[in-house]
């Protein structure tokens, strides 16, 4: 089953600095049908403005997960942690048994992201921060898992759930399959383009919850980029 949903139908927050969409119910949106796949809770979709971001601020016991879309977003902990995730590259963050953060905007142009966040497996884990370098052309044509806590991964970004985050970029006329299991559950969002899963239509920045599907394909109906996240 692949439940289409819509951009025009997402959450939406704004502030002068922030435009935010939400996939699932966060903040003052709340949708009681929207409230997450499995242990996925969280799917916003932000524009940061130039020299602006969200300021320090806590969070427990979440795998945080963040996908940049364009631009660049700065991390800044009270780890000691710092780094700078340019456009096609994942940070993670342990939030555990708590972390204090914050992300800015320090580009001179519009940063955007998905910001991801899934429940752990276990409760009160070490916080931690990391992120990777993910080449476009690394992920022509396939999957490749960029955070995951499943096995054979050793090139994703480490999470503490039965869970990976996957990204492909294809070319218009290509199809990707990846086979998910009818006891697993998925969610899938282009990031650009447009493409079709088991001939249901998304168009970039739609969301589809895609569940009892031993195995799923992904054509490409334009140029596209695509996140899809397995779930237990």
């Amino acid at each position: 089953m692949i439940e289409h949903r819509p951009f025009s139908s997402l959450g939406r927050f704004e502030l002068d600095w922030l435009s935010a969409r939400y996939h699932f119910s966060f903040g003052q949106y709340h949708d009681p049908n929207r409230m997450g796949v499995g242990p996925l809770r969280v799917w916003n979709d932000d524009a940061v403005q130039p020299h602006s971001g969200f300021d320090p601020h806590g969070h427990r016991d979440m795998e945080i997960i963040t996908y940049i879309r364009r631009g660049a977003i700065t991390h800044e902990d009270n780890l000691g942690n710092q780094g700078r995730t340019p456009a096609g590259d994942v940070q993670v963050m342990t939030a555990g048994k708590g972390v204090i953060h914050a992300e800015y905007n320090r580009e001179p142009e519009v940063t955007q992201l998905f910001q991801i966040w899934i429940q752990p497996s276990a409760r009160r884990l070490q916080p931690a921060w990391d992120q990777r370098a993910f080449p476009a052309q690394d992920r022509a044509g396939r999957l490749v898992p960029l955070a995951s806590g499943r096995g054979g991964h050793d090139e994703a970004l480490p999470i503490h759930q039965d869970a990976a985050l996957f990204g492909a970029t294809l070319s218009a006329g290509q199809t990707v399959r990846h086979a998910l299991g009818r006891t697993r559950q998925g969610y899938l969002v282009p990031s650009t383009g447009q493409i079709a899963v088991n001939g249901v239509t998304l168009d970039a920045r739609d969301g589809a919850v895609i569940s009892a599907e031993d195995e799923i394909e992904i054509a490409a109906l334009a140029d596209s980029e695509l996140l899809l996240a397995d779930l237990p």
